[in-house]
């Protein structure tokens, strides 16, 4: 193997490491979004989850989250856990007819859950813990409309669900599965939730990648035939 054809090959081992590292170091910021934590819960009961908020900008703080809760079923009880550096508070309506929730008649529900006072800085995320109960008999998909707002004073609406025939929608709402024998358990963190486990655990995979790829050229020159130089003439005189 010539000597150009192993500079091609480390440039293309080193093309590979780069796009792996960047991959890993750099996702694409649309996959961080609101969530709703566990994402199942038992149906008839009472449920502790979580909203958790990324920061997806990097010249702006999260300050504001509103959380509206689902009009198609209403909730008896609605409790926060306090946050520290955070308000909260709820926004109810009169129910004109009652409604009926377990053994209980609600002609009262709270509608939306404001945190604001806060802030939530870029690179980092923040989770807002809620009792929610009871939770309805039958099984179904409770959707929770959030709204994040930025200190720059943009609102990022995450209201959508995903069109028929698509697994995804542009700016998802948090969603709770209501369903017998849900097993709680918190989702994986967000895209971007933890840049600092992000990036030393892509730096090593990407030491390990470049690691690969130098012992393969090293390999590569091992094997490639040494070159010899041309025999000399050699004259004899007599």
């Amino acid at each position: 193997m010539t000597m150009s054809s192993h500079t091609s090959r480390a440039r293309a081992l080193t093309a590979v490491v780069v796009a792996a590292g960047a991959a890993l170091l750099f996702p694409a910021t649309a996959s961080a979004h609101v969530t709703v934590s566990p994402a199942t819960a038992e149906p008839g009961g009472y449920a502790r989850v979580v909203f958790r908020v990324p920061n997806e900008r990097d010249d702006a703080s999260t300050n504001r989250l509103e959380v509206v809760l689902p009009t198609e079923h209403r909730f008896a009880s609605v409790s926060v856990q306090p946050v520290p550096g955070w308000t909260a508070t709820t926004r109810t309506e009169k129910l004109d007819p009652p409604v009926k929730v377990g053994d209980r008649e609600l002609t009262e529900a709270v509608t939306a859950i404001v945190w604001e006072g806060g802030e939530v800085a870029p690179g980092q995320f923040q989770e807002f813990p809620v009792s929610l109960g009871r939770l309805p008999q039958d099984e179904r998909e409770l959707v929770f409309k959030a709204l994040q707002t930025y200190s720059g004073g943009e609102v990022v609406r995450w209201i959508d669900t995903p069109a028929e025939g698509t697994s995804e929608a542009d700016h998802p709402a948090p969603k709770l599965s209501v369903k017998a024998g849900a097993v709680a358990s918190a989702p994986a963190p967000a895209a971007g939730a933890d840049p600092l486990g992000r990036v030393l655990g892509g730096a090593g995979l990407v030491a390990g990648l470049a690691a690969l790829g130098l012992a393969a050229v090293r390999r590569g020159n091992r094997s490639a035939p040494a070159r010899t130089r041309p025999a000399e003439k050699v004259t004899t005189r007599v």
